[in-house]
């Protein structure tokens, strides 16, 4: 293909005038289709949906992101029944050969980077471009560099930090494309700066081109490396030490990506209200004089999440066929219990579902706190429920996959209990739409935002869920949710654990599943006022729009 089609195809994507301003939207994952396994978790499902929405709205957008080879990984159970974490090549559907090569330097020596392209009709997003080093001209070293999403190596993490950022400055250059603002999603595609540097030669040219989202307020989030390392690596390009001195945090010898990405921006945000007064107030208070961080809460698209059905039945106020579409919602998710456990569950009866990225401050173990008294709710003949875990922990943290194997420990024999494998964009549609209740247990002020109960929300799951993130922007108690009321942050860990743990059961034992089974006209006004209140709220229209007047404008 010759850059000349690639143009073309370009500059047919239709505009919408209040759209103008062009930005180039760097994220090192974007969750877009099943087929394109080239995300993790929340931060590629948020960056697909802002892809889909700036489609919708014709915002002058284009993503880059990066063509990882065997995605992130494939998580299958082994023979003995256990999760396994597989490493597998894909062939990665609807993608465009542009035929560009581009160099980048890493490790003091030139990397080919092949460029390919997600055309805005493919899945009505808008264009994606893709990098991979994965190709012929490079050695095996070089392959690797773009071959796993968060590597576990931090070597090869630091080298696709540099694909992403200065190998998108070099695209744009080769394109002859002069984006108007570079929107970093998470401080991964930091490089991408210091190659504008080397083009300006002045770091208020850099600023004013510059915004910033963080995503986290989790340590593993926040990437920190030796800064020798990162020169040796050629992390900053041909930019001189004293002016990459003068933008750049270090402590103790650790460069700070994340403060560093704060101090260059022109403007950053939060990805919600509670977030952004936790980074102000208590993780980067040391930066008063760099830090105005404007919040702007996340938000998902829900023209791809939402179930066409259940959104009909409550446009025409059908609380018969809103019944009647849940439970056949229900029985497709309850196919893949079936075929990945043989256990049969029933569309009757009270469905909970706790399905994200396993991680330790998620708390997946939560509702097994007191297993006698679990399994009493489970074994019960009467008014009782069924629980579905699912998530895919990061591949080598030990620690999280030992919960997740605790959890099918402690569970395999019981009939109404199924812990899943292969949490991507499908199973993760599935649940949403098959589960009654989604159930969130983040430890408070751990978790930023978190969308997957946005979407659930909209599928007619009501949200049982600790106080945190985007939850008190939304969740009215016993109105369009249940919420966790957070313990005294005076207390212990365990002591905490302990105080929500007892409120969370509480709510299932005395309200939620009284509920459930004896005021099905309760349950359903809750179902439709969340269904509506996510939509008004926390459809991704508002979100991106938001991004363009208050981090764009």
């Amino acid at each position: 293909m010759s850059l000349e089609k690639v143009k073309s195809i370009l500059s047919n994507y239709q505009i919408d005038a209040a759209y103008q301003k062009l930005v180039v939207y760097l994220s090192m994952e974007f969750a877009i289709d099943q087929s394109l396994k080239i995300y993790s978790g929340g931060l590629g499902y948020l960056a697909g949906s802002h892809m889909r929405s700036a489609y919708e709205l014709k915002h002058n957008m284009i993503g880059v992101g990066i063509l990882w080879t065997n995605g992130y990984y494939d998580q299958i159970f082994d023979a003995q029944g256990k999760m396994q974490v597989q490493f597998t090549p894909h062939e990665h559907a609807g993608l465009i050969d542009t035929e560009i090569i581009l160099t980048v330097t890493i490790a003091k020596s030139p990397v080919k980077v092949k460029v390919w392209l997600l055309a805005p009709d493919t899945f009505h997003t808008v264009p994606v471009f893709l990098l991979s080093t994965d190709t012929p001209e490079n050695d095996y070293l070089a392959r690797t560099t773009t071959i796993n999403l968060y590597d576990a190596e931090d070597l090869a993490r630091i080298g696709a930090s540099i694909v992403l950022g200065a190998g998108a400055k070099q695209l744009f250059d080769t394109l002859e494309i002069e984006p108007e603002i570079w929107h970093l999603n998470e401080s991964h595609g930091l490089p991408v700066l210091y190659s504008l540097y080397e083009k300006y030669q002045n770091w208020e040219a850099v600023k004013q081109r510059t915004v910033f989202t963080t995503h986290t307020p989790e340590l593993a989030g926040n990437e920190s490396r030796p800064v020798h390392q990162l020169w040796d690596m050629s992390f900053f390009g041909n930019v001189p030490s004293n002016r990459v001195d003068e933008v750049s945090i270090v402590y103790n010898g650790l460069f700070k990506y994340t403060e560093t990405a704060f101090k260059i921006a022109k403007r950053e945000n939060a990805v919600s209200k509670l977030h952004a007064k936790v980074c102000q107030e208590r993780l980067y208070g040391h930066l008063r004089g760099e830090l105005d961080l404007i919040p702007i809460t996340n938000a998902q698209n829900s023209a791809y999440w939402q179930d066409q059905v259940l959104k009909l039945a409550l446009k025409s106020n059908d609380d018969a066929k809103l019944a009647e579409r849940k439970k056949e919602l229900k029985k497709e998710l309850f196919k893949v219990v079936e075929a990945q456990t043989g256990k049969k569950f029933d569309p009757e009866v009270l469905t909970i579902v706790w399905a994200r990225r396993f991680a330790g401050y998620k708390r997946a173990w939560l509702l097994l706190k007191d297993i006698e008294r679990f399994h009493r709710l489970v074994l019960r003949e009467k008014e009782n429920i069924q629980v579905i875990w699912a998530g895919k922990p990061y591949p080598r943290s030990y620690y999280d996959i030992d919960q997740f194997h605790w959890i099918q420990d402690e569970t395999r024999g019981l009939t109404r209990c199924a812990v899943l494998v292969g949490y991507e964009l499908d199973l993760s549609a599935k649940l949403k739409k098959g589960s009654d209740i989604w159930l969130n247990t983040p430890r408070y002020l751990h978790e930023a935002s978190g969308t997957s109960g946005m979407t659930a929300a909209m599928n007619g799951s009501i949200n049982l869920s600790v106080d945190d993130g985007w939850v008190p922007e939304f969740a009215k108690h016993n109105e369009n949710a249940f919420v966790i009321k957070h313990a005294d942050e005076s207390l212990s860990e365990q002591q905490r654990d302990e105080e929500e743990y007892q409120t969370m059961m509480a709510l299932l034992e005395n309200e939620i599943i009284p509920m459930y089974y004896n005021d099905p006209l309760q349950w359903t006004q809750i179902q439709k006022k969340a269904m509506l209140e996510v939509v008004e709220g926390f459809d991704s229209a508002r979100m991106a729009r938001e991004y363009y007047e208050k981090l764009y404008i």
